[in-house]
């Protein structure tokens, strides 16, 4: 295929993409019956409407109205520094091919040729505990940390951490939008949309710019992050939750499913204990994932961490003749003072505690200045997080 006619061909799918009531199941046949997507610019009425395209559809696309939308939508990707991908392009990721109804087009903004890349999509609920969110940002960093792609929805809370902790370990992440590309939701996560992208990153969605964030949105954009996903991982979730939607997704989709166990009296623990129930695998490390992983992923997971080792190392192997470890963990950090120490003592991963009562429950031993400073010191070496309303959690 000449570079002109491949050009027509994507336009031609983004120009179904944008005709009135043409939704993926449309556009894929009209396709197939055509032969090949650049036929639509040249088909007559009546070939156009043989193809199963409502009256009004072929009559927006014979008349050129079709065209000229997928040409201004170009127009705008291009000024908006991104750019979109087709089922027929090297880029468009295959697993989203296995699923019923792809996406015919995905509008993208950051690194489109992370989109193949084996990934595993974290999702939760947007108001997690303590212990949630810590799980979702640690699970994600060790993952990411082996060259996993972490993909989640960019939504508060648990999508949130994901995100964060595989920009944490400076691995890549891709966010999957239930809403316009150039319309980030939520407005806070505007920063972190920016750093997606300048990290190697890519955001994602299947809907044309200016797309607002209406709610019929987000089940569609859950069954697109699980279809590009490997697998699919779920930290916390209530009984009725777009969570709930992305795992059944993956499992129609023939997903792996994993679930981290959660406290029974919680009501978020009731998605991924019920998913549980029900054979997802039961997560507690990165281990738990990797294990799980199909043998080709695992491959060309440690084929890529090798490539990068041996950059980072010059090509030369380790001073005890071996190679260096695939899985190198963070550099050691500092040893804790005693004040450190008895602070870390009285700190849980799942359950955050106030200032005042961790002060009062060290009053014997430590005074209010030595409990603050210990504090700046751990969150400084990575090793507690604050959270709002000055309560404390460790990371790990």
């Amino acid at each position: 295929m000449s570079q002109g006619v491949k050009e027509e061909a994507r336009l031609a799918w983004l120009a179904l993409v944008l005709t009135p009531r043409m939704g993926p199941t449309r556009c894929g046949r009209a396709v197939q019956r055509l032969g090949a997507a650049e036929r639509m610019f040249s088909a007559s009425l009546t070939e156009l409407e043989s193809t199963g395209m409502p009256a009004e559809a072929a009559q927006f696309c014979y008349d050129g109205r079709a065209r000229a939308a997928a040409l201004d939508e170009a127009q705008r990707l291009s000024e908006a520094g991104a750019s979109f991908v087709t089922p027929e392009d090297d880029d468009y990721p295959q697993r989203l091919l296995e699923i019923y109804d792809p996406p015919p087009v995905l509008w993208v903004r950051g690194n489109a040729s992370l989109l193949n890349r084996a990934g595993i999509a974290v999702v939760g609920t947007r108001h997690p505990t303590p212990y949630g969110a810590g799980m979702a940002e640690m699970l994600s960093r060790d993952l990411a940390r082996r060259g996993v792609v972490i993909l989640s929805g960019m939504a508060c809370g648990v999508d949130t951490c994901a995100h964060k902790g595989a920009l944490e370990a400076g691995g890549t992440t891709i966010a999957v939008w239930g809403t316009g590309i150039d319309v980030i939701y939520p407005k806070e996560n505007k920063k972190l949309a920016e750093q997606i992208v300048q990290q190697g990153g890519a955001l994602v969605s299947e809907f044309p710019m200016g797309t607002f964030p209406a709610p019929q949105n987000f089940p569609i954009r859950n069954r697109t992050l699980s279809g590009m996903s490997v697998g699919v991982l779920v930290v916390e979730a209530a009984e009725y939750s777009g969570t709930r939607i992305t795992a059944r997704c993956a499992i129609e989709q023939s997903r792996d499913v994993y679930a981290v166990p959660g406290n029974a009296t919680n009501k978020n623990a009731w998605g991924p204990n019920t998913l549980i129930k029900q054979g997802a695998k039961l997560t507690a490390t990165w281990e738990d994932v990797w294990e799980d992983l199909p043998s080709q992923v695992r491959l060309e997971l440690e084929s890529r961490l090798e490539e990068q080792s041996g950059v980072k190392n010059g090509g030369n192997e380790s001073s005890d003749g071996g190679s260096a470890s695939l899985f190198t963990e963070p550099a050691i950090l500092p040893p804790m003072s005693e004040q450190e120490r008895l602070v870390m003592q009285h700190l849980r991963q799942d359950e955050a505690l106030q200032l005042d009562e961790l002060i009062e429950r060290l009053e014997p031993k430590m005074v209010s200045g030595e409990v603050f400073t210990a504090l700046f010191e751990l969150e400084l070496a990575g090793r507690v997080k604050q959270m709002p309303g000055k309560n404390y959690v460790r990371s790990f």
